[in-house]
């Protein structure tokens, strides 16, 4: 019983890598191919078909087999490394780091005015 559990919780492990595998594959189809040369992370067909091996992998096989465990990293390397280089090169991103140095936590700072 306890073996069956532990397949059922690695189950939903492995679907959740894949989702997030076909959502950064989505993200990497959406970056500019200029960005990844500008960022010097290789080329935006390099990386589609890393990430697009790495979701058909984690959708077809059992998790605990070798090639899996490989898309799983070819997933975090682009989730740890391309993809900050590739915000950074093109000026994405959203939320508190965009703005000035002079921001406060309220909005900028105007000197007492």
């Amino acid at each position: 019983m306890l073996i069956y559990g532990f397949q059922s919780v690695l189950s939903w492990v492995q679907l959740a890598l894949g989702v997030y595998a076909a959502v950064m594959l989505v993200d990497a189809a959406t970056r500019r191919d200029a960005a990844y040369r500008a960022a010097d992370k290789h080329n935006k067909a390099m990386w589609l078909v890393f990430l697009g091996i790495a979701t058909a992998l984690l959708f077809l096989l059992p998790l605990l087999s070798f090639l899996p465990i490989i898309g799983v990293i070819a997933v975090i390397v682009y989730t740890v490394d391309v993809r900050p280089a590739l915000r950074a090169v093109s000026g994405g991103g959203r939320g508190w780091h965009k703005g000035s140095s002079s921001d406060g936590p309220y909005g900028p700072y105007n000197g007492g005015r």
